[in-house]
């Protein structure tokens, strides 16, 4: 909604990869658009002239030069902007300052969050006090966790079309991906795997599908991390990294809507890797393979070249069955590389989205719950994903 500050949206870690990625697209996109008044932000003043130089990033859109570890300077941009998108990870490293100067200013906020500990402690410490000032705070504004979780969303609505009420199991299922995960993914996996190991909390947290949640009434999840065959699907399914914050999200959705897909809804994520012998093969390498949390994963600040973002894509399929026995299928998909291309884009459209589209009253939000049918509609007009009603 229109808002009396200064901007509607400060790209905080222009200077990043993704961050610089972010930045190109608000100039392609909005540079003449008078109704989006955005800034870049980040620590270095240089790096930031040499962000617009590249991007021919007009003189009006200022540069504003802060630390994530200063609060002084936390607090006066907050002050400045109704949302502020930050690239800026790992969150549980980087990002409690900034989160609690927009809390305490009631400025909006987007991240690129795959990051559930952190997130459940978040919740935990500020969620109160963000319902208190009106600060809207959206997790997981990328890959992970929009296809997913607004990928639940939109299935179930066509399920309660087809059916008249949602459907209590969904299968979120990755049919086909190219592209690379981003080095900010892997820096927060590392993160997550050290800060496990020493506190019990957050392996907790990691291991409860519900940890963002917090239902009276936990209900068993099914098993995403053991390879199988999935005979519905004629193909092996895998463990898929991202389920283990998708899920999450997804259920924290649906406890921030009052359980639209009931209380006893379950849902899992798994890569399809296809029929047969070498889809088994395919289905335990997948379920072996730790590179993304090795030294041999991509760096921060790292990412493919522009041709690879440009040949990226990624289709998420969503599978239920009714109460009758019929099978009913949406899908996502993606034209960009997910972790890079596609992220920078669905980023950018959340942060306007929140600035603009939404009237929201304080607390910390999923994507569903925050923005619902209108990023849907900013993502397959701008962004380029479709969302699918296959059966």
């Amino acid at each position: 909604m229109a808002s009396s500050r200064e901007f509607d949206v400060v790209i905080f870690g222009a200077t990043g990869f993704t961050g610089k990625l972010v930045a190109e697209y608000f100039q392609a996109q909005y540079a003449d658009n008078e109704s989006v008044r955005w800034a870049i932000a980040g620590r270095n003043a240089d790096k930031l002239a040499s962000i617009k130089q590249e991007l021919s990033i007009s003189d009006s859109v200022a540069s504003i030069v802060v630390d994530s570890d200063d609060e002084e300077a936390l607090s006066n941009l907050t002050k400045r902007t109704s949302v502020v998108l930050t690239t800026v990870g790992p969150y549980q490293i980087y990002g409690e300052k900034l989160l609690a100067a927009c809390v305490e200013n009631g400025a909006g906020y987007t991240d690129l969050c795959g990051e559930p500990a952190w997130m459940h402690q978040m919740i935990g410490k500020y969620e109160a006090r963000a319902k208190e000032t009106g600060a809207n705070i959206v997790f997981s504004c990328g890959f992970d966790s929009i296809p997913f979780d607004l990928g639940v969303y939109y299935f179930q609505q066509h399920a309660i079309a087809e059916t008249g009420k949602p459907l209590g199991h969904v299968k979120g299922r990755v049919r086909a991906m190219k592209g690379t995960f981003s080095g900010g993914t892997a820096a927060s996996l590392k993160a997550t795997l050290v800060a496990a190991k020493s506190d019990q909390s957050v392996l907790a947290a990691l291991q409860n599908p519900y940890s963002l949640a917090n239902p009276e009434n936990p209900f068993p999840q099914p098993d995403g991390n053991t390879p199988h065959l999935d005979e519905a699907l004629n193909s092996w399914s895998a463990p898929f990294i991202m389920a283990a914050i998708n899920t999450k999200n997804v259920h924290r959705s649906n406890h921030l809507a009052g359980y639209p897909y009931g209380e006893s809804f379950k849902y899992d994520e798994m890569l399809l890797t296809g029929p047969g012998e070498k889809g088994q093969a395919m289905a335990q390498h997948v379920a072996q393979d730790k590179s993304l949390a090795s030294d041999k994963g991509p760096k921060p600040g790292e990412g493919p070249s522009k041709e690879e973002r440009e040949t990226g894509f990624y289709d998420v399929m969503f599978v239920g069955q009714t109460p009758q026995g019929n099978t009913l299928i949406t899908s996502v998909k993606g034209d960009k590389d997910p972790g890079y291309g596609s992220t920078s884009k669905m980023i950018a459209e959340s942060a306007l989205c929140l600035a603009h589209d939404v009237e929201l009253t304080g607390g910390i939000y999923t994507p569903a719950a925050a923005f619902g049918d209108a990023i849907i509609q900013r993502l397959t007009q701008k962004a380029g994903l479709t969302f699918t009603v296959e059966k």
